[in-house]
């Protein structure tokens, strides 16, 4: 057990004293059969049956009754005040994996730890449950072997000497193994945290896996992580036998010593009923709660300690580790995480885990004077190669491309081929490994481990809008305008006016009507999401399939409103018609690539040709056509969605 983990429930114990004094004092209610048991037994038998009093036995065993209600009703208040120990534990420990974890995820260059997040709480849950189970455990067999010692006692101190030894031997063997037991807990938890972990790096790079023929690498990998928690099940389950071992000797043995020791007994002068009520107190209370005891701790106690200190380990500050670098991360970070929003009004590129729309203003912060900024939206890569392993096929190969300020290019392609990998390439989010991409002539990201640019920066010159929208609760003014709180009433109007969200803001009742999220359609949070990020300038704005739920003619005139704005603009199509409305074309096949006009690919590409030849454009792509707020689901029709 860590020296954390003893800490943290050292404190738990010294802040809710009180809390546990009062399961105490209910825990004396509920020993009270534990107490009364076999001093009533004796009474019964000794003075009742034996003597021919039947009516006295009676009333004896009537009185032991009404003992185990009373310690009923005393089981039942203890269990409801063990909530008041447990709740505020398990609120601590969620206290620190929260924050750990946002810690983790603020880093740039690394994504959000949701995988983390579920580990985390996954474990939180057992500790909690573990830790009630101790304390009831531990503080239920503690009360009750003090009442039996004490009834014992009364009925002959020489029955102790039967009892009290092989009590305190299989005690002492139990905690002898417990913390062999624990290092052996411990192994079985680090060999299924492993276990998941390389079934989610196989998850995340399936298509680079199957890219770069790496099946048995990964087949052998995940097999030895298989063999080493199997290898740590058996030996935590050969270990256990030492529980059995320690029951029998604290619990058992006595039995079988005061039966063993009768005819010694009667010779000291204990009577019948004495020896049926130790009898009594034996195998009704103390065995039972010696079992539970040993359990309880042998196994939630093992789980409580090695959660804990597991959970202290994952969630602790990492010390040098830098906040400011960035690494490639798994191909689940192109849909699901990329970097998190900036708080004030200069804007970011704005996601959550998933779900997100942001945009970024221009100038220069104070203090910034050694690093330029970006002067316009010209948008260069040189070079750029980039794969989720360095062994795996590149997503990306020496691509070249320059576009001028103000260009608007769309970015097209089969699923997979790359679309959103070069969409956070050029957003700065993810560093190539061989090339450089540069905006405004300033680098947004090169390979190597040089620190990256400061993301604040790159925040006020560009804005990439993700696939899902991030609405947040409040009001529908505080999230158009979340990314430009300065916003002149005017520029408000003009903005939804042009993104075409006029009749959803009307629907909603204004721009102080309250906003519900799961209320909102995807299509509706994405209106709302591209009002956002059209309000602050930027110089570069990336609309990753960003208009996705919304139907053609919602599409063209959302993309007409950023076109029509003096930055340069990159959409990565989710429709084809995007690339009819573009400047230049890009077309992506792997790490294959073409770039020109339309008319020119159309002549010179034949996987355009093919995604142009598929395309059945059911609607035009008018900008006066009134803009829906939301659209069926769209098919795919040749890798490319219509």
């Amino acid at each position: 057990m860590s020296a954390g983990a003893r800490r943290l429930l050292r404190s738990t114990l010294r802040t809710r004293r009180r809390p546990f004094v009062r399961l105490a004092g209910w825990s004396l209610v509920q020993a009270v059969p534990a107490l009364l048991s076999g001093l009533l037994v004796a009474r019964a038998v000794d003075d009742g049956f034996l003597s021919d009093r039947v009516a006295e036995g009676l009333g004896w065993l009537g009185v032991l009754a009404v003992a185990t209600l009373v310690g009923a009703w005393g089981t039942r208040q203890t269990t409801l005040q063990l909530a008041e120990v447990v709740e505020p534990f398990r609120d601590d420990l969620v206290g620190l994996v929260t924050t750990g974890t946002l810690h983790r995820s603020a880093r740039l260059g690394r994504p959000p730890d949701t995988a983390g997040v579920a580990r985390l709480t996954e474990q939180v849950e057992i500790a909690r449950e573990s830790y009630g189970a101790v304390v009831m455990f531990a503080q239920t067999f503690a009360v009750t072997a003090v009442s039996v010692l004490i009834g014992l006692t009364a009925l002959d101190p020489a029955l102790l000497l039967l009892v009290l030894p092989p009590l305190v031997l299989g005690l002492t063997l139990f905690l002898l193994a417990l913390r062999a037991l624990a290092a052996r807990q411990r192994a079985v938890v680090l060999a299924d945290e492993a276990i998941a972990e390389q079934v989610s790096a196989v998850t995340d790079g399936l298509r680079d896996v199957t890219a770069c023929g790496a099946e048995p690498v990964v087949r052998h990998r995940v097999g030895a992580r298989i063999d080493t928690a199997a290898d740590a099940a058996r030996s935590l389950a050969r270990l256990t036998a030492l529980r059995t071992a320690a029951l029998g000797v604290g619990g058992w043995l006595p039995v079988v010593l005061i039966l063993a020791g009768t005819p010694w007994l009667l010779r000291g002068g204990v009577t019948t009923g004495g020896i049926l009520g130790a009898l009594t107190y034996l195998s009704q209370n103390l065995q039972p709660a010696l079992q539970n005891f040993v359990r309880g701790v042998g196994a939630s106690g093992l789980w409580l300690l090695v959660t804990t200190a597991r959970i202290l380990e994952t969630t602790a500050p990492q010390p040098g580790t830098s906040t400011a670098t960035a690494s490639p991360r798994p191909p689940s970070f192109t849909r699901s995480a990329r970097s998190a929003p900036d708080a004030g009004p200069s804007g970011s590129v704005a996601t959550s885990a998933g779900a997100a729309g942001a945009g970024g203003t221009g100038g220069t912060a104070a203090g910034d004077s050694k690093e330029r900024y970006p002067e316009d939206g010209r948008v260069e890569l040189r070079g750029v190669s980039f794969g989720y392993a360095p062994s795996a096929e590149p997503v990306l190969r020496d691509l070249d491309l320059t576009l001028a300020p103000g260009t608007h290019l769309a970015v097209v392609g089969p699923s997979g081929a790359g679309k959103s990998t070069l969409a956070a390439l050029i957003a700065g989010v993810l560093r190539p490994q061989t090339g450089e991409v540069r905006l405004g002539g300033v680098p947004v990201s090169s390979p190597g481990p040089a620190p990256a640019p400061d993301p604040h920066r790159l925040s006020r010159s560009r804005v990439l809008i993700p696939q899902e929208a991030y609405v947040f609760t409040g009001t529908l003014r505080e999230n158009l305008s979340y990314l430009h709180p300065t916003a002149a009433p005017a520029d408000l109007d003009a903005a939804v006016d042009a993104v075409g969200a006029t009749p959803l803001i009307e629907r909603l009742g204004g721009y102080d009507a309250p906003v519900d999220p799961a209320r909102l359609s995807a299509g509706e949070r994405q209106l709302i999401a591209l009002v956002r990020a059209l309000l602050p300038p930027a110089r570069l704005v990336l609309l990753d399939e960003a208009t996705c739920h919304l139907d053609p003619a919602a599409e063209a005139v959302a993309e007409h409103a950023f076109a029509a704005r003096p930055s340069t603009l990159i959409v990565c199509a989710h429709r084809i018609s995007s690339a009819l409305r573009a400047d230049l074309v890009l077309v992506l096949d792997g790490p294959r690539h073409h770039l020109g006009t339309h008319d020119r690919l159309m002549t010179d590409c034949a996987l355009y040709r093919d995604l142009i030849g598929h395309w059945n454009p059911l609607t035009p792509d008018t900008p006066d056509t009134p803009a829906p707020t939301a659209s069926p689901a769209p098919t795919d029709i040749g890798g490319i969605r219509a």
